[in-house]
Parts: structure tokens; sequence; C-alpha cells
């Protein structure tokens, strides 16, 4: 029910915001030129996105904690986002549901076959070692290489585009640093646990071996 929620709200936001953002939306026009449609324009290019839908699986996944559950709610949550994406737009551009099936039909089948993958790997994040801090890179880097493609293949430079790939690289760069810390962390304080553990038997070893000569 909450990976519904989740993904029906992201969704509706989503196609909201992209409206606010557009001087041909119900709500853009009537805002062009403002504050709120500059800021939604930003926004729009930081949750309309490939890797922000990707990464909406992945929190999912992380809530969810156990891979089983992660791989559901990971489906159903890019299911119900797509889902109230689509059925605003509908409302916003006042165009039936039917022109949008085509595009509502390939999306629910990527929701299908990418969002458990992608909630397995969110949930992973928790995990020690290795395999939480690659599951732990996954959407920074996504976030880089998207942000950086599209850079490369869009030649136009304007507050509304560099904006949004600076949010997003030092958001990326910090929340990267953050695992990579945390990796290096729980790495260090293993070998000091290890460490300690090692020189428990030896220390109990001498004591033993006073106590039988005191003994003896």
């Amino acid at each position: 029910m909450a990976a519904l929620v989740l993904g029906a709200a992201y969704g509706a936001i989503t196609s909201l915001v992209n409206d606010v953002s557009s001087l041909y939306g119900m709500i853009g026009h009537h805002v062009a030129d403002t504050p709120l449609a500059w800021a939604a324009q930003i926004t729009s290019r930081l949750i309309g996105v490939g890797w922000a839908w990707a990464g909406l699986a992945m929190v999912a996944g992380w809530l969810a904690r156990s891979g089983a559950r992660a791989a559901l709610v990971g489906a159903l949550t890019l299911f119900a986002a797509t889902a109230a994406y689509y059925g605003l737009d509908t409302v916003l551009r006042e165009v039936p549901l039917a022109q949008y099936w085509p595009e509502l039909r390939l999306w629910w089948i990527a929701s299908v076959v990418l969002g458990p993958v992608l909630g397995v790997v969110g949930a992973a994040i928790r995990r020690p070692g290795v395999a939480g801090l690659l599951a732990g890179l996954t959407l920074p880097v996504g976030a880089v290489l998207g942000t950086t493609l599209d850079w490369l293949s869009n030649s136009i430079v304007t507050p509304f585009v560099t904006w949004p790939r600076m949010i997003v690289w030092v958001a990326a760069t910090v929340g990267a640093g953050f695992v990579i810390t945390r990796f290096l962390t729980a790495k260090r304080r293993e070998q000091d646990t290890a460490v300690s553990s090692g020189a428990s038997p030896d220390e109990s070893m001498s004591g033993y071996d006073n106590a039988s000569g005191a003994a003896s």
C-alpha cells in the first residue's frame, strides 16, 4: 500500500511540475516568467528524468529492506507512478487517456521488468561490505552519467539546463562520498575488531601458562 502511495504521489507531482514549467500548460501559462515557473523548470529536470525514476524504485526497495519484498515494492512503485503521471497528464492537457496508451503500456512493461531489479538494489544498500558499496553508488553514478550524456547531446546553455546539472553533480558527489566513507568506516571497524579478537586468545593463553607455572 505504501509503495502505491509513494509511486502515485511521485508520478502526480512530476506531471504537475512539468505542467507548471511549460508555457503551454494548463497552469504554466498563468505563471509564465514568474519565480514559480523558473523553479518548476529546474525541478522538472531533476525529477522527470530516467535516473530519478530509477532512484524512486531504489528508495522504495530500501524502505522495504528485504530482497523479495523490495522486488515487489520496486515494481509496484513504478507502476503506480506511471499510472498517476499519465492519469494527471490527461487532465492537465485535456486529452483522452487512449492517446497515452502506447506510452503507458511501454512504461508499465518497463516497471515490471526493471522495478524488481532496482528495488533489490535499493534494499542491498543496507548490506555491509562491497555489495552495499556498489548498491549505494548505483544512483550517484547513474545520475552523473545521465546528466553528462544529456550535456554532451544538448548544446543549449541556459540556467534552467545548467543549474539542474550542477545540482545533480554536487549531490551525486556528496552521496558517493557518504557511501564510500560509510564503507571505509565499517571496514576499519571490522579490522579493529579482528585485531582485538586475535589478541584475546594470545593473552588468555599467556595467562593460562603463567597460572600453570605458578601452580607447578
